[in-house]
């Protein structure tokens, strides 16, 4: 490339319902990966809630299955105003184009990208997010959007000793393995 390199930044979040600004993000993580699918930084937080949201019952009853994680998830929450702003920074900070990778990306990045706008003004990824499902999709050639979930992906593109937690930086992490992979093989059948 003539401009900068890409950064592949995998984002999970975790949240108490399904709509930014109704319902709050109580945490994220970011992981980093450089255009050869090196893991190159982490960033992560607990945020607190926003002042009058609402907590989904469906959401809520999902967490009562998680107790560890959703614990996880209340330790010494920030204020998202301070976060955010740390946030940019952090990305901006990589070296290379932040582009944001996500499992599913219209869950996360929709959360991410209202919560940039609302507390930091300032939204590094732009517009645009790679979705690591319909990336799964176009790559095995499939048919059905359905059909390229987590249970049907090639056991090879998975990174042995992660699983799936419902902690967000694990998550992330777990996740941005499982699109270096498949993005490295990808790219090797020319």
């Amino acid at each position: 490339m003539t401009e900068r390199s890409e950064v592949f930044v995998s984002t999970d979040i975790e949240t108490d319902g399904f709509v930014p600004g109704v319902n709050s993000m109580l945490s994220f993580g970011s992981a980093a990966f450089s255009d050869e699918g090196e893991l190159v930084d982490t960033f992560e937080a607990n945020l607190a809630r926003l002042p009058g949201a609402e907590q989904n019952p469906v959401t809520m009853e999902w967490w009562a299955q998680f107790p560890e994680a959703w614990e996880k998830t209340r330790r010494d929450p920030r204020a998202p105003e301070t976060v955010m702003p740390e946030y940019v920074g952090w990305l901006r900070a990589l070296p290379g184009k932040p582009a944001f990778v996500g499992y599913p990306a219209t869950f996360d990045f929709p959360f991410i990208a209202w919560y940039l706008a609302r507390f930091a003004g300032d939204n590094p990824f732009g517009f645009a997010a790679i979705d690591i499902k319909t990336y799964a999709m176009a790559v095995l050639r499939r048919r059905h959007f359905h059909a390229s979930n987590k249970q049907t992906l090639p056991g090879r593109w998975f990174e042995p000793g992660l699983a799936h937690t419902h902690v967000a930086l694990d998550d992330a992490i777990e996740q941005g393995y499982l699109f270096m992979n498949m993005r490295r093989e990808h790219l090797a059948q020319g």
